[in-house]
């Protein structure tokens, strides 16, 4: 699958998905760093990649404005991280990349909430 990384996303985490074989970018390599979350959403969109964040304004985004192709909030803590990769995992292994479309996921130590925008 292909993943767009938010600028406040572990590097830990960008390592431990390109380890899982997922086509990985970051908004730093891409010259996006501080620009708009809308920016960085629509470059996900032309990418057809899933953005992940530990940003949860991005929701706003994706349900209000309905931009993006999908987005995997994570909310995690450095004491967290082990037990949220796994979860983000199963996220991955679970839902296709058409089904996180216009979705906002929220990945927790102990599970994932899963909403569809109005759109889908």
């Amino acid at each position: 699958m292909k993943i767009l990384l938010d600028e406040d996303v572990y590097a830990v985490t960008g390592r431990f998905l390109k380890s899982l074989n997922h086509d990985v970018a970051n908004v730093y390599d891409l010259g996006l760093s501080g620009l708009s979350g809308e920016v960085i959403l629509r470059t996900a969109m032309e990418r057809q990649a899933v953005l992940i964040t530990r940003d949860k304004d991005f929701g706003h985004l994706v349900f209000v404005k309905s931009i993006g192709s999908g987005v995997i909030y994570l909310r995690v803590l450095p004491s967290t991280i082990d037990s949220v990769r796994k979860e983000l995992k199963r996220v991955l292994e679970r839902y296709s990349f058409k089904e996180l479309e216009g979705s906002f996921v929220v990945v927790e130590p102990a599970g994932h909430r899963f909403r569809r925008s109005y759109r889908n």
